[in-house]
């Protein structure tokens, strides 16, 4: 059997212990970002910093560790709406 090696857009449960799971963000040969949480900014905060809306929690998965991560499926764009999102429609 191969190992899973993640791609940027993939959802992951990382079979750590912890119950992290989550889109991938970011890939190098070293290690991927976990996208674990994301929930929309404060007003305070949105004042402040205006060029995103959302605040997000990344996990550091290392290269040693991808052997404990679970394929469930990709996404085509990090536009479609996530299954950790906790943004709201108002």
């Amino acid at each position: 059997m191969t190992q899973y090696i993640p791609s940027v857009n993939d959802y992951v449960v990382w079979n750590n212990g912890k119950g992290i799971e989550g889109w991938v963000y970011f890939k190098d040969k070293e290690y991927i970002t976990i996208e674990h949480i994301v929930r929309p900014k404060d007003e305070v905060n949105l004042e402040c910093c205006p060029i995103h809306r959302n605040e997000r929690l990344l996990v550091i998965c290392y290269h040693s560790q991808w052997n404990e991560l679970k394929y469930i499926k990709s996404r085509q764009s990090i536009y479609e709406k996530a299954k950790n999102s906790l943004e709201t429609n108002s």
